[in-house]
């Protein structure tokens, strides 16, 4: 791990380290980092469950129901509440019931009963929707650093890289016995699974050109930089230069020069499991 990954890991282990899940039993249908047709998941989507619960002790942000009538407009969240934990964590619960709320203390204790699961918002699935973000960063950050789920057990899959040069065109590396000398951006479709099957998002893409660490995607946190969303991709980057080919990541642009060339691609879930996949031609 690097000292800037390290570092950011120390610090908000430090802030979250007593923080639950807020339905521990349930099923994960999308994490944070998926590819949501070019557009990134920004927590971390529950299906059904009995209750949702305060993931820590928290005061009370702001709460809205369905049955809220002093907006007209229809939320993306649905029904949603927020909670702050302090130095400007804060957690949020949308997409539940539109059933009458529960009543809600100004503090509220870790484990507290919020709301039930149901639908709501832009979703036609039963269940809920969890997010933390820090505001003094301006950035979300990826709930399953701290919280680990307890159901991703299997290995992560690499199941497709594809080359894209200067002017467009697609390669195989498995395919391609040699390659023009030239920049190229490197796509992967890559995809972590939970114990029960779902497809879910990894937590990093490495890519390796001759032994050599050439580009690392991760999903940590995505930042917020004068109202465009950023992800971390050998530094900050927009998200839609990375998402914007869905189902893929753009992973890395890398230069190929001439000679015997190997390519690796790196892929690990949240819980440190690896799958790689290394690719030799020759470039001329």
């Amino acid at each position: 791990m690097k000292l800037v990954q390290l570092i950011f890991f120390l610090f908000f282990a430090a802030k979250l380290f007593s923080m639950d899940w807020p339905s521990p039993s349930v099923l994960v249908t999308r994490n944070f980092g998926w590819n949501d047709n070019g557009t990134p998941h920004l927590g971390i989507t529950f299906e059904d469950g009995d209750v949702i619960s305060a993931a820590a002790a928290g005061e009370l942000l702001f709460s809205r129901s369905g049955q809220d009538t002093a907006s007209r407009l229809p939320s993306p969240l649905g029904s949603w509440l927020a909670l702050d934990h302090a130095d400007g964590i804060i957690s949020i619960y949308s997409r539940f019931s539109n059933n009458a709320p529960i009543e809600i203390p100004e503090m509220v204790e870790r484990g507290f009963a919020l709301a039930e699961p149901g639908i709501s918002g832009w979703t036609s699935d039963r269940g809920f929707y969890f997010q933390l973000f820090d505001r003094r960063g301006r950035r979300w950050i990826n709930p399953a650093l701290i919280i680990q789920p307890r159901d991703q057990t299997n290995p992560p899959q690499i199941l497709s890289v594809r080359l894209q040069d200067s002017q467009g065109r697609i390669f195989n590396p498995a395919q391609i016995g040699t390659l023009a000398q030239g920049r190229y951006s490197i796509f992967v479709e890559a995809i972590a699974r939970s114990a029960r099957g779902r497809p879910l998002a990894p937590y990093s893409i490495i890519s390796s050109l001759n032994g050599r660490e050439a580009g690392v995607l991760n999903f940590e946190t995505y930042s917020t930089r004068d109202g465009t969303l950023m992800v971390y991709r050998n530094g900050l980057i927009p998200v839609r230069q990375v998402f914007a080919a869905a189902p893929a990541y753009a992973v890395a642009e890398v230069w190929f020069s001439r000679g015997q060339t190997t390519l690796e691609i790196i892929v690990q879930d949240i819980s440190g499991t690896i799958r790689s996949v290394t690719y030799r031609f020759w470039v001329d």
